[in-house]
């Protein structure tokens, strides 16, 4: 179907289009003409992801600038599902318009998904894969070949050298599938084809962490272009993605590991001394000058990345005392046995970065300034030290980690120490986590840098916290109903049992054997049409970490925990409602067991609260049975896809029309709000002379029942 919104010509690759997908393309055409972000809820089943690159791609070709477009998902599944339908768009709008576009699509993910050297894709970690790879790979490792010694290198990655830089892999859109089989037929890589493909393609889908985690955003990430517009799709979790990404968590453990790293260094060091003493000398030079002077080959090779170190400390001398390799291998064993101190404590400790740095130097007399360049500084000497073995260093990379952490940011981080793995453990395991508080630490750069960040995904409510929370303005913030020709979900509250006794999880009711008894609802051969959330799913409220969020969130962006905590726990349990609804033709029944979600039906996203009539809160156990067994009567009546034409399936006559009634009253194509009041307002008008008002029967009766209860 070929239709347009203003005057940009959209392509949608199906016959039909749900309203619902209408409204949702012209909030985003919105959002993209006014160069801001966007906030927006679609419900679960209702083409959002075609809905998205059908209006994007359509823009992108339509406009010579041609922005690119970076699709951000969660899981493998996710994105190997956007390809597969960025595929079949692309196809479509071939077909349609009869000559094929000039358009690269491709998908990123990790070495260890996209491997085909024979011994390397055996392995089973990530982080072997990554080493073994690099092993292969780095340039050291051609410069050995070059001279003849006897190196193994990778085939697959010395054909991609042969081959024109922009030029690796043909025009079109490539599935994981897709490239690995080209990668086989041509003997190249398929990760560094795509990696290498970035700067070239029109569309790049990957996971968020190539976006919000700065150690691998750095690398993967830096050369795309500001004017770049941005999705992250499924993105109800998005701040806990961003703070997970600056969170480091220590163990003795890891110090053991840490103090062999750095031993295994200054090894090394001894030995290339003896041999090469010349590279650590330009090392040397190298660093007086800077760290990006030291670093010309950090996108490929690079054994690790720096999690957040801003540009000028790049162009800034590194500090003298970790200048020479072996002043720096002595500085972290300092650190590492400063740390192993420290963690030996039989209380909890709770501690800023500017205190913890204040006790740092006080016993250690080491200063915050070279704290800063650990990260960068461990990967110059790793490259200098030409170490293959890379998986060995991994522990001591997270040492250095979390030294430029705690010394590049005052705020939104807290360090924890916790001497018990758990509340109730009597061994002492010490933990040393640093948190990041502050989500919008990872996601700013995204908003600060790119031209238009879209955030969505099928359960947002209450849409204005994540501007809160994310510290960022939006431009369009909506939410959608989904349009039903019939009543294909049923949410219920059940909130007492057969013997009237209170349904809920809370803390003071938990061990009362009245209410466990109403603990156990059996809905027996419909698993796949129910869905059953038992109890709120509060996080757990005696986490010292999440009572340090809380209170940052407080004192910084005015949200009180309680808010906080609802909203959470409500994302989470609709998520789980949505699952049982995946298209209009499908059916389910939502059963929220708690009392307490009584009070927070208006957290739930907009879709399910359109189903969710009063009669349908406070219910008994009977009276949900009752209510679910006539439900699936009703679903069991024939019913036909021709139903929805018309009403919540357009076809392009139905749009049309649609435009047209729009631009009678003089809304623009683009204006939803305006639309949404006229339909509004024709729907109350319909009610009154069909009398199908609410329960009641008619807006006339609501109004007297209104009345009668003023008088009463």
């Amino acid at each position: 179907m070929k239709f347009y919104i203003d005057s940009l010509p959209v392509l949608f690759p199906y016959p039909r289009v749900y309203p619902e997908q209408y409204a949702y393309m012209c909030d985003l055409k919105r959002t993209l003409d006014q160069g801001g972000h966007c906030v927006l809820e679609m419900p679960s089943g209702t083409g959002k992801t075609v809905s998205l690159l059908s209006l994007i791609i359509a823009y992108q070709q339509h406009y010579p600038e041609k922005r690119k477009l970076i699709y951000c998902s969660r899981t493998m599944s996710e994105i190997e599902k956007a390809l597969a339908e960025l595929k079949a768009l692309m196809k479509y709008r071939t077909t349609e318009l009869g000559y094929e576009e000039e358009f690269r699509g491709l998908g990123l993910t990790s070495r260890k998904n996209l491997c085909l050297h024979p011994s390397v894709k055996r392995e089973k970690s990530g982080t072997v894969v990554d080493a073994r790879c690099r092993s292969l790979t780095a340039g050291f490792v051609k410069e050995k070949k070059e001279r003849g010694e006897d190196v193994e290198l990778c085939v697959y990655h010395e054909n991609l050298d042969l081959l024109e830089p922009h030029n690796l892999i043909p025009p079109g859109v490539w599935t994981f599938d897709g490239i690995l089989k080209y990668g086989e037929q041509q003997k190249q890589c398929p990760y560094f084809t795509a990696r290498r493909m970035m700067p070239y393609c029109n569309v790049i889908i990957y996971s968020y962490h190539y976006l919000l985690d700065p150690k691998i955003a750095d690398r993967v990430s830096k050369e795309l272009s500001k004017d770049c517009i941005v999705v992250f799709d499924e993105a109800h979790n998005i701040d806990n993605v961003c703070i997970e990404s600056l969170s480091i968590d220590l163990t003795e453990d890891v110090l053991r590991k840490a103090t062999k790293g750095v031993n295994n260094l200054d090894r090394k060091i001894t030995e290339m001394k003896s041999s090469d003493a010349e590279k650590l000398q330009n090392e040397y030079a190298k660093l007086v000058e800077g760290l990006r002077a030291a670093d010309e080959a950090r996108n490929e090779e690079a054994f690790m990345a720096n999690p957040a170190l801003p540009d000028d400390l790049l162009t800034e001398a590194v500090p003298g005392n970790i200048r020479r390799a072996e002043h720096f291998v002595a500085f972290l064993k300092r650190f590492i046995e400063y740390l192993k101190t420290r963690m030996k404590v039989l209380n909890v400790v709770a501690d800023t970065p500017p205190e913890f740095l204040k006790h740092l130097k006080d016993l250690t007399f080491i200063e915050r300034k070279p704290l800063r360049f650990c990260a960068e500084r461990l990967t110059s000497l790793v490259r200098t030290l030409e170490l293959t073995n890379i998986e060995d260093y991994q522990p001591l990379q997270e040492v250095a980690t979390f030294a430029t952490l705690v010394a590049t940011y005052e705020t939104g981080f807290l360090l924890i120490i916790e001497p018990f793995e758990s509340a109730t453990a009597t061994v002492p395991n010490p933990v040393l986590h640093l948190t990041c508080l502050d989500a919008a630490i990872a996601i700013k750069p995204v908003f600060e840098r790119f031209y238009s960040v879209i955030v969505t995904s099928g359960t947002m409510s209450p849409l204005d916290m994540y501007p809160r929370m994310l510290n960022f303005n939006t431009v369009v913030q909506e939410s959608f109903t989904m349009t039903l020709t019939r009543k294909s979900f049923l949410p219920m509250i059940v909130d007492r049992g057969n013997d009237q006794n209170q349904v809920t999880s809370q803390f003071e009711h938990r061990n009362d054997l009245q209410v466990q008894r109403n603990f156990g609802i059996d809905f027996d051969h419909h698993y796949g049409r129910t869905v059953l959330c038992m109890g709120v799913p509060y996080q757990y409220t005696e986490s010292r970490i999440l009572k340090a969020r809380l209170e940052f969130l407080r004192e910084t962006y005015r949200i009180k925990e309680a808010d906080f905590l609802s909203f959470d726990a409500m994302r989470h349990a609709a998520q789980c409602l949505g699952r049982v609804i995946r298209g209009k033709d499908d059916y389910g029944i939502m059963v929220l067991a708690d009392k307490r979600f009584n009070k927070k039906q208006t957290q739930l996203p907009k879709w399910i609260q359109q189903g969710l009539d009063a009669k349908n809160t406070k219910l008994s156990i009977d009276q949900a049975v009752g209510m679910a067994k006539n439900f699936l009567k009703e679903m069991s009546v024939p019913w036909s896809r021709a139903e929805q034409e018309g009403h919540s399936s357009w076809s392009l006559e139905d749009l049309e029309a649609h435009q047209r009634k729009k631009a009678a009253h003089g809304i623009s194509g683009t204006d939803n709000p305006a639309m949404r009041a006229l339909e509004g307002r024709a729907e109350v008008e319909r009610m009154d002379v069909d009398g199908e008002g609410d329960e009641y029967g008619g807006r006339a009766d609501v109004d007297a029942e209104m009345a009668g209860l003023a008088d009463g």
